[in-house]
This record gives structure tokens, sequence and C-alpha cells, in this order.
């Protein structure tokens, strides 16, 4: 699933996909976003991210339901 992450100050964005729950990410996001802390996250190709949430000012978390792929005949 993507996250979006938009930052005060810059109307560029940044998406990080990520392997998990939509329950558990979205409660380390708000822990560390109330906290005003860190928050370190590992993308799918296993690079990590570490984010300092003083400047985030809105956070977009994609939903867990997988995309359909192919044709379907009738």
């Amino acid at each position: 699933m993507d996250i979006k992450f938009g930052f005060a100050d810059t109307a560029r964005e940044l998406v990080i996909s990520v392997d998990g729950q939509q329950d558990e990410l979205s409660q380390q996001i708000n822990s560390a976003l109330a906290d005003n802390s860190a928050l370190e996250l590992v993308d799918e190709k296993g690079r990590k991210y570490i984010i300092r949430t003083d400047r985030v000012v809105y956070v977009e978390i994609g939903a867990t339901k997988p995309h359909a792929v192919g044709f379907m005949g009738a």
C-alpha cells in the first residue's frame, strides 16, 4: 500500500510503498505525530525512511484492497 506524506512549505510529496496492515501503520504514524518523534518506515524494496514529523502537514494511507489485474471474459 502507498503512504503519501505532505510537508509544510513545499509542494512535493513523499510516497512510500510499504507492506503491512492499514490499521497497524495508521497507529504507528499517529503515535509518531502525537509525540513529534521521528517515524521509521521500510518500503517494499527494503529501503529505510526516517521522517521528521514536525514538518508533516498530512498523511494519506492507501487501502489494503489489492488491485484487480487482467481482463475478464464474458
